[in-house]
């Protein structure tokens, strides 16, 4: 019987968060076996760890699908590490590259950072682009022309659409299975819509159809992959933003990236994490799931 820790990463303070489902092993069990356990608990993602060595080997699994990498998982990750292993920091094998993540205690909270696979980011296609704003209902006119739609990567492949205005995003919606099939045609695990309240400070949302799941409160593989695009394109980011993401759906998140100057390089990532208490995050983990 493998023990599932429920763990709400990116948390705003001690408020909302993204749950994530953490499983420690001896051993990884066979993919069926982890995916089985990863639709049963509902969440976004589940990470599953066993520790090979100096470093610990690392799997996520999606309620219907296994993803290359989760950045919210992580920092649960970190967190359970941390409160198994003592305050530090932990090399994670991916099934494709190396990371890192930290885990401390402090003040009563815990906080996580992790360093992300190397971001790079291109030009999305116009079919594509057509695609996603039909899913959504917007338009050309809706979007921010200084930040054009991008494909954006660290770890994960994610498409990026900007808008100009917040109340954009605050009435976010789409068809679930157009979704799902939209993001498998182009091979996309989430869209990132993205308002831009001031050049460091961000406000997100990020449908995950392809997953199951409408929308992830919060999404630290797509935080790292699109501050890596600003890198890219010159945006005046200071080498640090912050992002508000899960507020529309009642669940208040917080991210923060920090950039370094070298094109394609790793970006760390951190946020606070707590444990989830099952009454009173109930309604956290079925907004998720749901």
């Amino acid at each position: 019987m493998m023990k599932v820790e429920r763990i709400a990463a990116f948390c705003n303070g001690d408020h909302g968060g993204n749950p994530a489902g953490v499983v420690l092993c001896d051993a990884l069990p066979a993919a069926a076996d982890m995916q089985a356990v990863a639709a049963e608990v509902g969440y976004s993602e589940t990470a599953f760890a066993e520790r090979q060595g100096d470093a610990w080997r690392v799997r996520y699994f999606a309620p219907t699908m296994e993803v290359p990498f989760c950045g919210h998982a992580t920092i649960a990750l970190g967190a359970a590490l941390s409160r198994a292993h003592g305050d530090g920091r932990f090399d994670l094998r991916l099934n494709d590259g190396i990371i890192s993540v930290e885990g401390k205690a402090e003040g009563g909270r815990l906080f996580a950072a992790l360093q992300s696979p190397p971001t790079r980011s291109a030009a999305a296609q116009v079919a594509l682009v057509d695609a996603a704003l039909t899913l959504f209902g917007l338009s050309h006119a809706d979007l921010d022309d200084r930040l054009p739609p991008g494909l954006i990567e660290a770890g994960a492949r994610h498409l990026l659409l900007a808008v100009g205005d917040r109340s954009s995003l605050a009435g976010m919606d789409y068809d679930l299975d157009a979704g799902a099939d939209l993001m498998r045609r182009w091979e996309l695990t989430t869209i990132a819509l993205v308002h831009a309240e001031t050049p460091q400070r961000f406000h997100t949302r990020n449908a995950f159809a392809i997953g199951a799941v409408r929308e992830d409160p919060a999404t630290g593989a797509a935080a790292a992959a699109f501050a890596g695009y600003l890198r890219d394109r010159g945006w005046p980011h200071g080498g640090r933003i912050e992002i508000l993401q899960g507020d529309d759906m009642g669940i208040p998140c917080r991210l923060f990236a920090e950039i370094g100057a070298a094109a394609g390089s790793s970006i760390r990532v951190s946020g606070v994490a707590r444990i989830m208490l099952e009454d009173a995050d109930a309604a956290v983990g079925k907004a998720v799931a749901e």
